[in-house]
């Protein structure tokens, strides 16, 4: 059998030592008589490997101890409408940064949800071409949202907007562990 190599933006080629491994781990996980996918998340098995887990994203992305990491169900699509449901609850106002596929999808899940969606800046005029420049955000806005690299049309964001006191939020799945990242500018990054 010949091996494919994928580069795309989703999944990706994996080495083959990796694949064995976890071949082989399907079947019996480190001795526990079952696999990942059959064992409880509340399991003494399991505990370790999200420990685990969430060590190693603390480390790759320098992430601060006042910062929560979560891995939760749904993909990045979820997280649209699970940003304005948390977030979106003082002013029920969002300020979005219109730049593509993603932020477009992001902005109308959070007016189904009752949020007022201010689009703050668009590069839609040039078929998403460009990241559009916002060098400062203020208003009475419960976060502000971009998506940092848009895949489909190939721009990402080579300077963060100054947001002040507002959250940042980001939709980082295109390019989460891609290039460091300082945390500590975001109120919330996700990754599908």
């Amino acid at each position: 059998m010949s091996r494919v190599y994928n580069f795309s933006a989703g999944p990706s080629c994996l080495p083959e030592d990796v694949l064995k491994e976890c071949a082989a781990e399907m079947l019996d996980y480190n001795g526990s008589g079952q696999s990942v996918m059959e064992m409880s998340h509340r399991s003494k098995d399991y505990e370790p490997i999200i420990a685990d887990a969430e060590a190693m994203v603390r480390k790759l992305m320098n992430v601060p101890e006042n910062y929560k990491v979560l891995f939760v169900q749904g993909g990045g699509s979820t997280q649209f409408a699970m940003v304005a449901e948390n977030l979106g609850i003082h002013h029920k106002k969002a300020a979005y940064i219109e730049t593509g596929v993603w932020a477009k999808k992001a902005a109308a899940e959070a007016k189904k949800l009752g949020v007022e969606v201010d689009i703050i800046a668009s590069s839609k005029d040039k078929n998403y071409s460009y990241i559009p420049r916002v060098e400062k955000v203020s208003g009475d806005y419960d976060y502000v949202y971009i998506c940092m690299n848009n895949t489909i049309m190939g721009t990402h964001y080579e300077y963060l907007p100054d947001t002040g006191d507002i959250p940042l939020v980001a939709d980082i799945s295109s390019c989460v562990l891609s290039e460091p990242l300082d945390v500590s500018k975001f109120g919330l990054l996700f990754a599908g």
